[in-house]
This record gives C-alpha cells, structure tokens and sequence, in this order.
C-alpha cells in the first residue's frame, strides 16, 4: 500500500493541532492526509487515463479538502494560512 501507518503517523504528528500521533480528527491533518491522498492519485492518472472510478474518487477528495479548508477558513483563519503555507496549497 502507498501509505502504510508509520507515514499516516507522521503526517498526523506533523501537521496536527496537538503534535501527536493520535490528533487524526484536527482539519489540519484530515487536509495533510487529503493532499497526499491527492498527490497520489494526480500521478497516478498521469499514466492511466482511462481510470474513471479513481478519477472520480480525486474529484470526492478533493471535494472535500475545499469544504474543510472553507470551515478552518471561516473559524480560524490564522490556522487556515498556516495550513496553506505549509502544504503550498493555493487559494
């Protein structure tokens, strides 16, 4: 698998409100977890075209990181500026 436990750890600890491995519900690491989901995905179909299930499945996710970038934007927006200078996201 692309994305075994000890990098989701990782991940979760480096991008999470509260800096451990078990902070997996901050919108902080759920958009670090997305983008690399993400990420994955965009090479992925570089090379397989026609992959229309996993296509749609990049679209749900990336659905999704937009509406959780939209909550921490309108509840935080110190935090919500981090995230995108941090994961060099544009908006």
């Amino acid at each position: 698998m692309y994305l075994n436990s000890e990098k989701k750890q990782e991940l979760f600890s480096k991008h999470g409100v509260a800096k451990t491995k078990t902070d997996t519900g901050s919108p902080e690491s759920q958009i670090a977890l997305f983008t690399h989901r993400i990420s994955h995905l965009t090479t992925h179909l570089k090379g397989q075209k026609k992959d229309f299930s996993t296509q749609q499945g990049l679209l749900k996710l990336v659905g999704k990181r937009k509406k959780l970038l939209n909550y921490l934007q309108t509840t935080n927006i110190e935090r919500y500026r981090a995230v995108l200078t941090d994961l060099d996201l544009r908006k």
